[in-house]
């Protein structure tokens, strides 16, 4: 079945399509939408088969894949990740919501990927309406990764929300259209050593919170 494209306003997202996108998730669909980086595209943390199919829609190896989470907040962090430290936790409360991705050392609570546990997760809090509602209506993370023009190449984006529904209408379940997305992603920064490594620099400045 060919996904919908869903219209929801980027600073004022409807109550109802909210949660028409949330009960697709509930269901083990894949959803794309928008943050305050890059388009997305995601689904529920807890669904193991959900998590496999966005792995084959990407074609990454599920036990390889380097899959992060979009949080609501901060109170989730610590049920994913574990060796969070004061100074380090202060520090990730300023940057978020934020353009970041942190990466932790995986706690195991976090869910298994590939049938494994996983060493590390990423977490992202992006500052962006319509995924923290989306989110927060859920009621956990949702499994994420960045939508591609090509996945091959690296640093190409896709964000016309038009274009992102033509490429992916036959692989997904819904694309929201929040308008036009950026074409920078998020930084990554590594914290499993208690010091902030910077992986990829993205939309995010780091040394502005240290």
């Amino acid at each position: 079945m060919a996904a919908t494209l869903l219209r929801i306003h980027p600073d004022n997202p409807p109550q109802n399509r909210i949660q028409q996108v949330v009960d697709v998730l509930r269901r083990g669909g894949i959803i794309i939408y928008p943050t305050d980086t890059v388009y997305g595209i995601g689904c529920d943390i807890h669904n193991a088969k959900a998590v496999d199919k966005l792995c084959r829609i990407k074609g990454l190896n599920p036990d390889k894949a380097l899959l992060s989470f979009i949080c609501s907040d901060l109170s989730h962090i610590s049920d994913y990740a574990h060796g969070i430290t004061t100074p380090t936790y202060k520090v990730i409360k300023r940057a978020l919501p934020g353009p970041f991705t942190f990466i932790f050392e995986a706690s195991s609570k976090a869910p298994r990927q590939g049938g494994r546990q996983r060493k590390t997760v990423g977490i992202r809090v992006p500052d962006s309406p319509i995924i923290i509602q989306l989110v927060k209506e859920l009621g956990n993370p949702i499994v994420s990764t960045s939508v591609r023009e090509d996945e091959n190449t690296l640093d190409e984006y896709v964000t016309d929300p038009d274009l992102i529904f033509e490429k992916y209408r036959s692989l997904v379940d819904i694309v929201i259209d929040g308008g036009f997305g950026n074409n920078v992603p998020s930084t990554i920064i590594d914290c499993t050593n208690d010091d902030f490594e910077l992986v990829r620099q993205g939309a995010g400045d780091i040394e502005q919170y240290l």
